[in-house]
């Protein structure tokens, strides 16, 4: 981890349709620190995190990555970057290893971790090795979609959402992820709904659509 690593939102604002979701909007992440967006629905949460991961260009302002614009190596920006959207973003036909495995030689992958290593510690059955993620239930899918973010070694987590349809053992293991990535020097930055508790890690708060 850069214990230098630095991501900056300066003077980001949204239009659309003519009207502006948010406008003015600035925030500054550290090594180690964590931020949680709030905001009702159509606030523009997961907008916003899709700027922040160079996958939308705002109206305004721009995203900076150690005090550059992330448009100018955007490449770079991305190998220290993973991404947990909404939707799981698995492979339905894939079983859960072959989607880790897949993860593996898309990315840039963590050293020295196996996806046997990264299922026992998602807490899966042992099934569900052999099973096609389409048959596996919502909480399921979404804990191997989160299995990415141990498999890659990428300083920057963006997580929309990652507490859905998860029951409280899996909430707490997305906790346990997060404050671990926190203490080894990661940074994060998610939306969701949920009170978190990252076991002595504080934790920024944004509030969208005030």
């Amino acid at each position: 981890m850069n214990e230098e690593a630095r991501i900056e939102a300066v003077g980001l604002a949204m239009s659309r349709n003519d009207r502006y979701i948010f406008t003015d909007l600035n925030f500054f992440l550290e090594a180690g620190q964590i931020l949680q967006v709030e905001g009702h629905n159509g606030s523009g949460k997961t907008t916003m995190l899709r700027i922040l991961c160079g996958l939308t260009l705002p109206t305004d302002g721009e995203i900076r990555w150690c005090g550059e614009n992330i448009r100018k190596n955007l490449a770079e920006f991305h190998a220290q970057l993973a991404y947990v959207g909404h939707a799981p973003g698995i492979k339905d036909d894939l079983t859960p290893l072959e989607n880790l495995e897949l993860a593996r030689n898309m990315d840039r992958a963590r050293p020295g971790v196996s996806g046997e290593e990264v299922l026992e510690r998602l807490q899966l059955p042992a099934f569900c090795d052999d099973v096609p993620c389409r048959n596996l239930s919502a909480g399921q899918r979404r804990r191997v979609a989160l299995g990415r973010l141990l498999m890659l070694d990428a300083q920057l987590w963006v997580l929309d959402e990652p507490f859905t349809a998860l029951d409280p053992s899996g909430r707490r293991l997305v906790e346990e992820l997060l404050s671990e990535h926190a203490k080894a020097g990661g940074m994060a930055v998610m939306t969701t709904h949920h009170a978190v508790n990252l076991d002595g890690c504080p934790v920024e708060r944004l509030q969208l659509g005030t």
